[in-house]
């Protein structure tokens, strides 16, 4: 074909060169060749589908789908046949009729080739596929019968089953099973040929072939289709009429006589084996002359293999023995049965069928009954051999494990001796002596094996016997329904033996000293199986329908002993007690059987007197269990009158055997010490009851309570008496009685004593008396209490007395069992007794047990254990309780006693949060179950709700008892304008305790509820909710609540109480928005305080003043109603402002302004002025002459009032109100200067001015009183009215500053200023002296923010001319002038203060300073003598170095534990947040400083930064400061460039920014980006020096943020530098990161590129070169690396390294040499020229280059000529 592997072309439809062969052909002969595709017409001889080009037009029945699926039928691979198969079967469905009726020409031999494929899957989609062909063609398959109904045949039988069965689906779909028989009529011997040639022509090399299958594979399609022919002939015949069968047998006579058929019965594979004999089966049944003709070789093939145990032959191998028994008469001459057959047979029953004794032992019987007289003779022997050989087939190894297996050799043992006996009745000797042989040989035996053998006893076998019995009894006429028979007399003797025997039997197991007690309880069973067969029959019956059912017996499932092994199937159940009398049906009649069991009960009886046998008294109750008769009570009492010589005893004893057997020896027996189980004497009491009146059963039963037995005997005895209604009824009077109760009551008295008797509460003793109360109290029948109700009352008190006790002792865990008992009590009384919670004592029980669920396990020292057990006791009495629709919430009930409780320990009980905690819990889970269980109707939660809410009385009391921190921070802010009563220093010192105030606490715990209510899901969800009473209180008072944490700020685990997830969005829901909408304003106006917050954040949060502004303008109706103004309503007022119409707005500026100027009228000018403001600040026009007239009165209070200005006053003195009064006047005069300069004169602004400076003197005269916050909010509103002022004047606009009086800016900048600031700047240092701990409640941060902002507006003037007192540190080297040391060593310190507005406004004061430090260092460090070779550092500003070191320290500290390259997560504004911020800010402040210095002082501040290491740690702590993404927060998902804290300069506001958490990661970014930019070499040398791990997170990190940014900055730089060069010029290319400079000097050009790598500047900057003129090749090598040098170890600029390197080869120019150590005139750190001479050859040389040469080299010679150097 060419080029076998070559890829074809795409779109190339030219066929291949066979394709195009053929079509030569086809042209040429017209006809297509026989070897390949199909014969040109259809002959007998069906041929495969067409395989080439041009059969279309021969064929064009086959459809070209169809064909080439056909065409992958016969493909060697397994998947695509499978495939294949599968699309033809579903082209069969999905295609017209006719196309597929166009394959069944092809379709047989196809089908005949696949249906027998190896693969399975493959045989089954053959037949799937099949059925579907033949649903579609129908009758058009009828041609095809013939040749596919051999292989249907065959695949009906294949042995893989869902392929047979898809065969058979689809033999039915062809054919009703009317039409199945004549289908199968007319291809009956095509069928056949294809049976016979498999069984007699093919091999396992015929039907596959051996070249291309595996000989495994080979050898299983024989075994398959051999097997699949044999029972292919049985399905054959099965299905064929019998006309059809006789038309057969000729040729299946032809099959028959073939030896190879024969061979089969030996064959090596069962399935062969087994097939081969289930076509015999077929053949006798159907074709028995046929078989009668081959006898001779038949019987033998069949009866000589018994012997074939394998479990797919043993089943057809007895039913062809069976058939063969029956079919051929003289079967037994072809066989030798004495020396062949019955030698099989005894070996394979002695074997128990060798595991296959459920197929093979039910067609023993019927064997035996077509054994002929030739084969049993003598039959004694032979029956003998016979059951002694299935007999011992029980103690096979299958047997004596399976169950089942046991129960057939049993079932067959019994039904074939019952069968022997009734062919045995005669009077013969010969049949008498088998009757004999098979009772004491035979019955007698398997009885006595079973008696020791539980499997056995488990087993059918006694109710097999007891049934052969019955039948005997029947035939022997001692059944009213007796059958007529002559051999009446022979089975009354058969049975007299019997009996005899067995009751032998029994006495001999008996009558022994140490009897087995197994074989004893065996007995028992036997008997109790023949007193009430039929219990155990139904039994059985039960227990076939589903054997993993257990039944277990009421109230009795925890005894043990009385069963004995195995699971006592065939013991009747013993709570049920029969009547005395009872003659069951089916049960045994004879006088035999009364007889035995008396004589078995003396026997016992006599061995327990004399040998106190305790077997023998289990036995003996096991008896009078199933025989309580008066009978053998009375053969008891003559026995033990015998024993007894006659002593006299009462009347009614004697009339009562049972009565009497009971008093004198079951109850001694009872009574007796040391017995362990007495559960078998307690039956025995019992079964002797039935036999007694109600009124004796009673007087004993009280007989035995009085005896003082153990409580174990009482529990068993109660429990016995209530395990049936009738034992019930006649143990009532008893139970119910005072004899019972009192023993029951002392009882529980003894097990509540705490102390002595607490250790022994764990004995099992105890057990037995917990359990034995917990039954009297759960226990219930008819729906009443077991024992009397008043001994019930009375235990449950005694209960709850012990539980209250636990309450009050502190060692409460000692009594951890006691507890743990009355738990288990209470839990079944509640959840088992009705109405028991009508009981009062019933409900105090219950009240204690929640008490202890609700209080916290540090107070209760209750394990969890426990803790779970008494929450699981409330919920069950709770819901006892509740559910009794008659319930009510009344005094002194469950509900009303623990809803007072709840409420007394949350107001009056100071409770710890984890306390609060539980009980909250507590509470939750009482509500849910209340809602689990009440009505809809019902009133139970509504009351209880009720209950627990506090009255409005105790609200108020709750609320005044909040610590009032809360107003701080409002007033502060200037949204509250409040006072104080009373304000003194001790109540803002108080800190908020860990134990939340009694209103967060009724709060958190109603809110909870209400929500608990809202939420559960119910179908009365909707009304529960809303019917809970006066829930708007409720919620007003946990938004008030919430609103006071808000305030207090500090305390997150308070807020966590109130904000559970939910919580007040749902309660919200659930009450009307105007109501609590009207009830916080009206609480608003009357108290004003935090109900006007409360109010303010209401209408903010639901967005009120938007969405229902009517709704609030409703509230106060017109702005008149609120004046005038009280506190309450100021408040009110505040809040309300800002959402009023303009017109209510101008009503109020007009009200507040009549006031004011009617101040000798009025004696409230201070609310008057903070409406007006109010007023204001909500943008509310005023006129200017109003505003005039304001300011007006103002200045009129300044001479009359002078008071009211608080100038010079002790404000320590002064009351909340004037110094509140003082603040209005700054905010208005304040408002005045921003908003409306224009109705300033000059005397008005001389006032203000004047007014502003004395305020501040008054506040820097007063700093110990800042503990105030009044005092704090008078000097906050003055600093904020200088930060008006200094922006008024540095900001406005030139206009405004020109309509200004003429010498007001004069003054302002000259006095003003000065003025301000010289009392501003000792201000931070007075309040941190004054309070020196940050976290104290009363330190005044707010004044230091204020102070702070105003601070930042100070000149540099002002700072290095400061008045500060002197500060002066010993031993402190130090270049500067006086004032700035001092401010440094002022300032510097309250770095580290734990004060961020004061740390931000240090900075901000220090940074301005910073630059005017480098010039006091004037040339730097020239005290160095030129003999230190080292090179000279100089130390930064020593003071700011010293708090670098400590902060340093604590840095080192706090990040010990992180990883370089991991953020650490550090708490805003804690202990280590003000020591990172300090640390920071300092380095911030030394690299200002640093950058601000020149050159040369650089050179030595960075060798002193090298030495000491600051900087390498710097850097560590800021690679663990650093976030791993620094990405800008609050940036949008479509930013275009992602903004990082890189690109992004940072604002340090001396205010508390929201972004304060975020503000120590931008500041390390800072840092660091500074760093790089002003201290390259430095972090570059550091970097080359870290471990690998360190220097690659540095490197990724710097890559990815910074670099980008600095090399981008520094290009600019270059493009936008001021700085000229002479003779130089400098380009930069900003995308290729390149610098360009030209260096030109008379006929030299130089060019030199820079060229910033990716890492900059961690990675070394490349200098290449680009063009030169007129420089030697050395020299220009020398500058290149000089350059390079310069770049890599200077700490600046690009431009700052190119101006030192200019400078440098200037030098050169000028005829300075080199320094021949480094080849540079400039050194490149140091910047110093060549100064140190050599005496012999001249040459100069740096001092640090000659320093490095002798401590390298270790030599002290001149580098050049080598002469000492001197």
């Amino acid at each position: 074909m060419g080029g076998k592997n070559k890829q074809r072309t795409k779109g190339n439809v030219r066929p291949s060169s066979s394709g195009r062969a053929a079509a030569v052909l086809t042209r040429e002969g017209g006809v297509i060749p026989g070897f390949v595709g199909f014969d040109t017409s259809i002959t007998s001889e069906l041929s495969y589908v067409p395989a080439v080009h041009g059969a279309e037009e021969i064929d064009n029945l086959v459809d070209a789908d169809f064909r080439l699926v056909l065409r992958k039928l016969s493909k060697r691979d397994v998947v695509t046949r499978l495939k294949a198969v599968q699309d033809f079967g579903s082209m069969c469905q999905e295609r017209d009729a006719e196309e597929v009726k166009g394959v069944l020409p092809y379709w047989p031999r196809i089908y005949c080739k696949i249906s027998v494929d190896h693969d399975r899957r493959i045989r089954e989609a053959t037949q799937q596929a099949f059925e579907q062909l033949v649903l579609k063609v129908r009758r058009s398959l009828a041609p095809f019968l013939k040749s596919l109904m051999g292989h249907w045949i065959l695949s009906q039988c294949d042995t893989y089953t869902p392929a047979a069965s898809a065969a058979c689906q689809a033999f039915q779909a062809a054919f009703s099973p009317t039409k199945q028989p004549e289908a199968l009529s007319f291809c009956k011997d095509d069928i056949l040929s294809v049976l016979q040639d498999t069984l007699l022509k093919e091999t396992a090399d015929t039907l596959s072939d051996p070249q291309s299958v595996t000989e495994e594979e080979r050898e299983g399609k024989y075994v398959r289709m051999l097997t699949s022919s044999l029972l292919g002939v049985k399905r054959l015949l099965s299905l064929l009429l019998q006309s059809d069968r006789t038309a057969l047998e000729e040729r299946l006579a032809r099959l028959l006589n073939s030896g190879k058929f024969w061979k089969y019965s030996k064959h090596k594979t069962p399935q062969v084996r087994g097939a081969f004999f289930e076509m015999l089966c077929a053949l006798c049944e159907f074709t028995p002359g046929l078989v009668q003709a081959e006898a001779a070789r038949l019987c033998p093939a069949i009866l000589l293999s018994i012997d074939d145990t394998d479990p797919v032959v043993l089943p057809p191998v007895w039913e062809a023995v069976l058939h063969v028994v029956s079919t051929i008469p003289d079967c037994w001459t072809h066989v030798n049965a004495k020396k062949g057959f019955l030698p099989k047979l005894w070996a394979l029953l002695k074997e128990g069928g060798k595991g296959m004794a459920k197929a093979l032992h039910p067609n023993l019987m019927p064997l035996l009954s077509e054994l002929p007289q030739q084969v049993t003779d003598p039959t004694v022997d032979f029956h003998t051999t016979f059951f002694s050989s299935v007999i011992q087939g029980l103690s096979s190894e299958r047997a004596a494990t399976s169950p089942s297996e046991s129960a057939v050799i049993v079932a067959s043992v019994v039904e074939c001796l019952r069968y022997c006996i009734l062919h045995n009745t005669e009077e013969e000797e010969e049949q008498k002596k088998i009757r004999t042989m098979l009772i004491s040989q035979q019955l007698l035996p398997l009885l006595e094996k079973a008696l020791g053998t539980p499997s056995l006893q488990n087993g059918p076998l006694f109710l097999l016997v007891t049934e052969t019995l019955v039948s005997w009894e029947r035939k022997a006429g001692l059944h009213s329904d007796d059958e007529a028979n002559d051999s009446r007399d022979v089975f009354q003797v058969l049975l007299a033996d019997f009996w005899e025997a067995l009751g032998l039997l029994f006495m001999r197991y008996a009558d022994s000293e140490d009897a087995d007690p197994q074989a004893l309880e065996g007995v028992a069973t036997l008997l109790q199986v023949m007193r009430y067969p039929e219990r155990v029959k139904s039994k059985h019956a039960q227990k076939k329908k589903s054997v993993k059912i257990c039944f277990s017996q009421p109230e009795n499932n925890e005894k043990s002993g009385v069963q004995g092994e195995g699971d006592g199937v065939e013991k009747p159940a013993q709570t049920e007690p029969e009547p005395v009398n009872e003659t069951a049906f089916g049960s045994l009649q004879t006088q035999h059987f009364e007889d035995v069991v008396c004589q078995l009960a003396q026997l016992c009886l006599a061995h327990v007197n004399e040998k106190n046998s305790e077997r023998h008294l289990v036995f003996l109750s096991l008896l009078l269990q199933s025989f309580h008769t008066p009978r053998v009570f009375s053969t008891l009492v003559e026995l033990e009158d015998k024993l007894a010589h006659g002593e006299p005893r009462g009347e009614v004893t004697m009339k009562n055997p049972a009565m009497q057997f009971l008093l004198e020896r079951a109850v001694v027996w009872l009574a007796a010490e040391g017995r362990g189980d007495t559960e078998h004497l307690v039956e025995m009491v019992f079964s002797s009851l039935y036999c007694c009146s109600q009124q004796e059963t009673t007087r004993i039963l009280n007989h035995i309570s009085t005896m003082d037995l153990q409580w174990g005997i009482i529990l068993q005895i109660i429990q016995r008496a209530c395990s049936d209604p009738e034992t019930l009824t006649s143990c009532h009077d008893w139970l119910k009685g005072s004899v019972l109760g009192k023993r029951l009551l002392g009882l529980t008295e003894e097990l509540c004593k705490v102390g002595g008797s607490a250790p022994s509460s764990t004995s099992s003793t105890s057990n037995h008396s917990w359990t034995l109360i917990s039954l009297v109290l759960s226990q219930h029948h008819n729906n009443g209490p077991v024992i009397g109700e008043v001994y019930l009352e009375k235990i449950l008190e005694r209960l709850h007395a012990t539980l209250s006790e636990t309450k009050s002792l502190s060692d409460a865990g000692d009594m951890e069992p006691l507890i743990c008992f009355i738990c288990d009590v209470a839990s079944t009384f509640f959840s088992s007794v009705q109405d028991c919670l009508l009981l009062l004592s019933a409900e105090e029980l219950l009240l204690t047990v929640f008490q202890l669920t609700a209080q916290d396990q540090t107070h209760t020292r209750l394990s969890d254990s426990l803790l779970d057990k008494l929450r699981k006791v409330c919920v069950a009495g709770v819901q006892s309780l509740v559910q009794h629709s008659e319930y009510e919430v009344k005094e002194g009930g469950f509900l009303h006693s623990a809803a007072l409780w709840v409420t007394k320990q949350l107001l009056t009980i100071s409770l710890d949060i984890k306390s609060l905690q539980v009980l909250i819990v507590a509470v939750q889970s009482l509500v849910e179950t209340i809602l689990s269980v009440c009505d809809e109707d019902s009133s139970v939660l509504v009351q209880f709700f009720t209950q627990l809410t506090p009255s409005q009385a105790e609200w108020t009391r709750i609320r005044r008892a909040l610590p009032p921190q809360w107003i701080k921070a409002p007033l502060l802010s200037g949204r509250h304008r409040g006072v104080c009563e009373n304000p003194s220093m001790e109540i803002w010192k108080f800190r908020v305790s860990a134990r939340p105030p009694a209103h967060l606490c009724a709060c958190a715990l109603l809110g909870r509820v209400a929500q608990t209510v809202a939420v559960t899901p119910c179908g009365k969800e909707a009304e529960c909710a809303s019917r809970l009473p006066n829930l708007k209180y409720t919620v007003s008072e946990l938004l008030y609540a919430l609103q006071w944490c808000k305030e207090v700020e500090d305390i997150p685990a308070y807020h966590s109480l109130l904000t559970d997830p939910g919580l007040l969005g749902g309660l919200q829901g659930q009450v009307p928005m105007e109501d609590l909408l009207g009830t916080l304003y009206s609480r608003s106006v009357e108290d004003g305080g935090l109900w006007s917050l409360t109010l303010e954040n209401y209408i903010h949060t639901n967005n009120l003043a938007a969405t229902h502004s009517a709704t609030v303008r409703r509230l106060y109706g017109s702005a008149d109603s609120l004046f005038p103004v009280s506190q309450g309503k100021l408040s009110t007022l505040q809040v309300l402002c800002p959402t009023m119409t303009t017109e209510d707005q101008e009503t109020l500026v007009a009200l507040a302004t009549a006031g004011i100027i009617n101040w000798q009228e009025n004696d409230d000018v201070y609310g008057c002025l903070a409406v007006l403001l109010c007023c204001l600040k909500a943008n509310t026009h005023v006129e200017e002459e109003v505003l005039q007239a304001i300011l007006a009165t103002v200045m009129e209070w300044r001479s009359s009032k002078e008071d009211w200005f608080l100038f010079s006053s002790d404000l320590s003195k002064a009351t909340a109100e004037e110094l509140n009064l003082a603040a209005e006047m700054m905010r208005f005069l304040s408002w005045l200067v921003t908003n409306c300069p224009r109705v300033l004169g000059g005397s008005q602004w001389d006032f203000l001015l004047c007014s502003m400076l004395a305020w501040l003197e008054t506040a820097s005269e007063n700093v110990s009183s800042l503990w105030n916050p009044w005092v704090q909010l008078f000097v906050c509103e003055n600093a904020a009215a200088i930060v008006k002022l200094n922006q008024f004047f540095t900001s406005s606009s030139p206009d405004v500053l020109e309509k200004l009086p003429s010498e007001l800016t004069r003054e302002w900048t000259e006095f003003f200023v000065e003025g301000i600031f010289n009392l501003l700047f000792p201000l931070p240092v007075n309040i941190t002296d004054a309070f020196t701990e940050p976290d104290d409640p009363v330190f005044p941060l707010a004044v230091l923010q204020s102070v702070g902002m105003a601070l930042t507006y100070v000149r540099v003037e002002q700072l290095t001319q400061n008045s500060l007192p002197p500060r002066f540190i010993a031993d402190q080297k130090t270049n500067l002038p006086e004032p700035l040391q001092t401010l440094l060593n002022t300032f510097c310190p309250l770095l580290l203060f734990k004060a961020r507005p004061l740390q931000i406004t240090v900075h901000h004061l220090l940074e301005k300073v910073m630059p005017q430090l480098p010039e006091c260092d004037g040339e730097g460090d020239n005290n160095k003598s030129d003999d230190d070779g080292d090179e000279p550092c100089l130390s930064p500003p020593a003071s700011l170095m010293a708090v670098l070191s400590t902060c340093e320290e604590l840095c080192d500290s706090i990040l010990a534990g992180v990883q370089v390259g991991e953020f650490a997560v550090v708490q805003p504004l804690g202990v280590e947040y003000s020591c990172i911020l300090g640390y920071l800010l300092a380095w911030k402040l030394l690299l200002t400083f640093f950058k601000s210095s020149p050159s040369h002082l650089r050179a030595h501040y960075a060798q002193y930064l090298r030495r000491s290491g600051s900087l390498n740690k710097l850097l560590l702590h800021l690679f663990k400061l650093m976030p791993e993404n620094p990405v800008y927060p609050g940036q949008g998902p479509d930013t275009k460039e992602t903004k990082t804290f890189f690109t992004e300069s940072q604002s340090l506001a001396v205010h508390n920014s929201e972004s304060v958490e975020w503000e120590l990661p931008h500041l390390a970014c800072s840092v660091y980006y500074s760093t790089v930019q002003d201290l390259p070499a430095m972090v570059r040398l550091w970097w080359n020096s870290q471990e690998k791990r360190v220097s690659a997170a540095v490197e990724k990190f710097t890559i990815k943020y910074v670099s980008p940014v600095l090399s981008a900055q520094e290009i600019s730089s270059v493009h936008s530098s001021t700085q000229l060069f002479d003779s130089m010029t400098v380009k930069a290319r900003s995308a290729a990161r390149e610098v360009i400079a030209t260096y030109s000097v008379d006929e030299i050009f130089i060019e030199l590129v820079i060229q910033l790598p990716q890492n900059y500047p961690l990675g070394s900057i490349t200098v290449e070169s680009g063009r030169r003129v007129g420089v030697a090749v050395q020299q220009w090598r020398n500058w290149m690396l000089q350059l390079s040098t310069y770049l890599t170890h200077q700490n600046g600029s690009i431009m700052e390294g190119l101006a030192l390197w200019k400078n440098n080869v200037d030098k050169r120019f000028e005829g300075i040499e080199d320094c021949m150590i480094c080849f540079s005139v400039i050194h490149g750190s140091n910047y110093s020229l060549p100064k140190k001479g050599c005496r012999t050859c001249k040459k100069k040389f740096h001092s640090a280059c000659l320093y490095k040469w002798f401590t390298s080299s270790n030599k002290s010679t001149c580098p050049l000529c080598r002469e000492t150097f001197f």
